[in-house]
């Protein structure tokens, strides 16, 4: 026999789910449709033999979750979905276009827009699956460099961005744009993201210390140049030349693009391996290994903050974006660091290479794309509005006609009174290109293993079969990714 509070628990959850489905009718809402009709069954047709499996109770608490969640769904409040919607990663970048959208929206004042800070994980994974399945996704999506070539894969038809090759070239961004910057976001010839930014590199130092050392930075034209320097100052534990990891390939890539090396070539296929791969790996190994090395690394952080200020190294590979970065980390230095060209491989060489980047594509989903793309020109090239971004972040705009503004001829006090922007400026145009792949995560991977291998080796047998080892490692790990590029079919049909 059913306890009373069975009945009372079960007489309230059949009233529960015969108000919500009448609520499911009226809203025309089918998937709480099937799941309260199906209860309903239930209940209906174990009343009063109780042969529900966990009881009456246990149905009348499934009951009654369901009733809840249903009534939440079915009279929570209706949100309008903006007209545009874009997605970034970088919380310095929503922040700015935040700040520029009151102009954007005077000019088109019906449209709304939304400006969305996600994960980075959403905007490569999520993102991905999301174009594969057909899911709803933003208009606009900015993608960091490293993981723009994973959306290539596949037919151009089937990449989830639009195809701007025509819109670059009909607006003369093809023409204004550092040209080497449109590479990392083409595939088979056909542009799919407008570049963000440029970030040249330079060397940041502490100018005190330097000068203390006697060191005449104007001298040091090459890398042989400078290491003969750094062997001359460095005191291993106690003060390094430079900051080089011996794990991470992030200044090793850096130094192969400034080669023009690279993991890909135009046709995506993979030369991390080739000469120029070799002669970067077998110049950048010694400063970091061995008895007369010149680099080491700490991490990041607080522990970072300490090096710099204690004089642990003295140079420090700096692209636009990451001196903003030591201001901001490092601010009892302000006044005694400054900056420098990057030595070249060969005197008259080229002193800049690039690191980083980020590229803001359309979405092949998104029902305005031609309101899409005046949002990009309106964030990406409206000179006020980056002269001040410039301001606030340190990153050079992509396009050759903003740099004339005052903003980039501005003595920082950070940086020993040097005007930032025009010595960035000064070397943009000669970023080298880079290229990429749907595979370039796993390439960089790959080159940060070979790094690894090549350290220690280098560390327990020095020059002796040095060469050697590192082409079978640049070899072996080429071929690793060559292997799984041959085994997926979906890369390019």
């Amino acid at each position: 026999m059913l306890h009373l509070a069975d009945e009372q628990d079960a007489l309230a959850t059949r009233v529960w789910l015969g108000h919500l489905a009448h609520k499911a009718h009226e809203k025309e809402c089918p998937c709480y449709k099937r799941i309260i009709a199906g209860i309903l069954r239930i209940e209906t047709n174990q009343w009063g033999v109780k042969q529900f499996p966990y009881g009456t109770s246990a149905l009348a608490m499934l009951g009654l979750g369901v009733a809840s969640g249903a009534w939440l769904a079915l009279n929570r409040p209706k949100q309008e979905k903006a007209d545009l919607r874009l997605w970034t990663f970088a919380k310095p970048h929503g922040e700015a276009y935040i700040e520029a959208l009151p102009a954007f929206q005077r000019k088109y004042p019906n449209v709304s827009v939304d400006i969305q800070i996600v994960a980075w994980e959403a905007v490569t994974s999520r993102l991905q699956a999301a174009f594969w399945s057909g899911l709803d996704v933003p208009d606009l999506v900015e993608v960091e460099i490293s993981e723009a070539g994973s959306f290539f894969r596949g037919r151009l038809e089937s990449i989830g961005f639009l195809d701007l090759t025509e819109r670059i070239h009909k607006t003369g961004l093809w023409d204004r744009v550092v040209r080497a910057r449109f590479a990392p976001y083409t595939t088979r010839g056909r542009i799919f993201g407008v570049p963000h930014d440029v970030h040249p590199v330079m060397l940041a130092y502490r100018r005190d210390l330097i000068e203390k050392l006697r060191i005449d930075v104007d001298k040091i034209q090459t890398w042989d140049d400078f290491i003969e320097v750094g062997r001359r100052v460095t005191e291993p534990g106690r003060r390094f030349m430079i900051e080089l990891p011996t794990s991470d390939s992030s200044r090793l890539e850096a130094l192969l693009f400034q080669r023009d090396g690279g993991y890909f070539d135009p046709q995506a296929r993979c030369i991390m391996d080739d000469e120029i791969a070799v002669q970067t790996m077998m110049a950048y190994v010694p400063m970091v290994a061995g008895r007369y090395r010149i680099g080491s690394d700490l991490g990041g952080g607080q522990i970072f903050t300490r090096a710099v200020e204690d004089g642990y190294f003295l140079f420090m590979v700096a692209p636009d974006w990451r001196t903003k970065t030591f201001e901001q980390d490092v601010p009892k230095v302000a006044g005694r660091m400054a900056l420098m060209p990057l030595p070249a491989v060969k005197p008259g060489g080229r002193r800049t290479t690039t690191w980083g980047g980020t590229m803001i594509g359309i979405t092949r989903q998104s029902p305005n794309p031609e309101l899409a793309w005046e949002l990009i020109m309106h964030l990406y090239f409206n000179k006020e509005d980056l002269a001040q971004r410039f301001r606030d972040t340190n990153i050079l705009p992509p396009a050759r006609d903003l740099w004339d503004h005052p903003a980039y001829d501005e003595p920082r006090p950070y940086w020993s009174n040097q005007p930032l922007g025009r010595l960035y400026a000064n070397l943009a145009p000669d970023v080298p290109f880079q290229y990429t792949s749907p595979f370039i995560s796993l390439a960089k991977a790959k080159m940060s293993e070979a790094l690894i291998a090549c350290v220690q080796y280098y560390n327990r047998y020095g020059e002796r079969g040095f060469e050697g080892f590192v082409r079978q490692q640049l070899k072996f790990h080429a071929e690793e990714v060559r292997r799984v590029m041959r085994r997926n079919p979906y890369v390019e049909e």
